[in-house]
């Protein structure tokens, strides 16, 4: 069965429309973590490429080294170029957003946010910039602002020939499409697929991608979903749980030999410190303390401590 990395089976839609094409061309925006809930991480694994456009930057370190094919560009799209507030949430970046009645929605759930500036340009300007030729599949999914995005394209010179655009306020189910369908259609493109959060539309040209489109949900079941297959190291059930067993015990066993900075980072990372506080954490794993602990995890994996396999 198809693992599928998406939210609502959006990869898996997809594929089908594409029919196990083996190459092809995205462009993904607002694409958040470059595995989990991604749309597009299906057809990277497939062979293909694209350019995801995600202006969060430890979410835009991440492409850099889990997705090296892609053109990972690390900021905002929208009408004109500028500069723009970006509203991120920190622990829920999936609801980072331009709107700040997007923002506010997303707060009354109990999630904070920071204000940030962020570049901003046209989804023409990254075409021209990037030398695009021919999209099989634009992705945009940016909180509310999707109609920004659409009105930043020139439609005559770059025609993705699938767009899937976020549909719904996720605060409360309601539909956002009306502000941006009625200029879609517009440009030529036919509505194939509500699957209860995202939108789905065919170039008008593309008479074989329309004719596979599902025009109706799949059973949930059709694929196994991510949170489905647990943590690497933890589950059987994951198709990499015995890489990730081998690394998590070769990571235990070369833990006292890793330097202070990146054993403050662990920390920082694993207590959410803030960066000021590094100094503090660099003198706290240089103690002998801290170093003769790091020994007493790493001797059950190092050789020097035998240990019974799991049952």
């Amino acid at each position: 069965m198809p693992l599928s990395y998406a939210q609502n089976l959006e990869d898996f839609h997809l594929s089908l429309a594409f029919a196990g094409q083996t190459h092809g061309f995205y462009i993904d925006v607002g694409a958040g973590h470059p595995v989990a809930d991604n749309v597009t991480f299906w057809f990277y694994e497939c062979g293909w490429r694209g350019i995801v456009v995600e202006p969060q930057p430890e979410l835009a370190h991440l492409y850099r080294h889990v997705r090296p094919r892609d053109q990972c560009v690390p900021c905002l799209l929208g009408r004109a170029a500028g500069e723009a507030d970006f509203y991120q949430f920190d622990r829920f970046h999936g609801l980072s957003t331009t709107v700040s009645s997007f923002a506010d929605g997303a707060a009354r759930l109990g999630e904070a946010y920071s204000i940030v500036r962020v570049p901003r340009i046209t989804l023409a300007q990254l075409c021209e910039q990037h030398g695009v030729g021919e999209i099989d599949i634009l992705k945009i999914d940016v909180e509310g602002a999707e109609a920004d995005v659409l009105a930043g394209n020139d439609w005559r010179r770059f025609r993705p020939k699938v767009v899937v655009a976020e549909a719904i306020m996720l605060e409360d189910g309601s539909p956002t499409w009306a502000s941006w369908e009625p200029f879609l259609l517009e440009q030529g493109y036919t509505f194939a697929l509500f699957d209860t959060l995202n939108r789905f539309y065919v170039a008008s040209e593309q008479h074989e991608i329309l004719e596979r489109m599902p025009r109706s949900r799949a059973a949930w079941d059709s694929a196994t979903h991510m949170y489905e297959i647990g943590r690497a190291p933890e589950s059987p059930h994951h198709p990499d749980h015995q890489l990730a067993s081998e690394l998590t015990q070769a990571f235990w066993a070369l833990l006292p030999g890793l330097d202070a900075d990146t054993l403050a980072m662990l920390l920082a990372r694993a207590r959410g410190t803030a960066p000021a506080d590094m100094d503090a954490l660099r003198a706290e794993v240089q103690t002998d303390q801290f170093r003769a602990i790091l020994g007493r995890i790493a001797c059950g994996y190092d050789g020097g401590q035998i240990l019974e396999p799991e049952k």
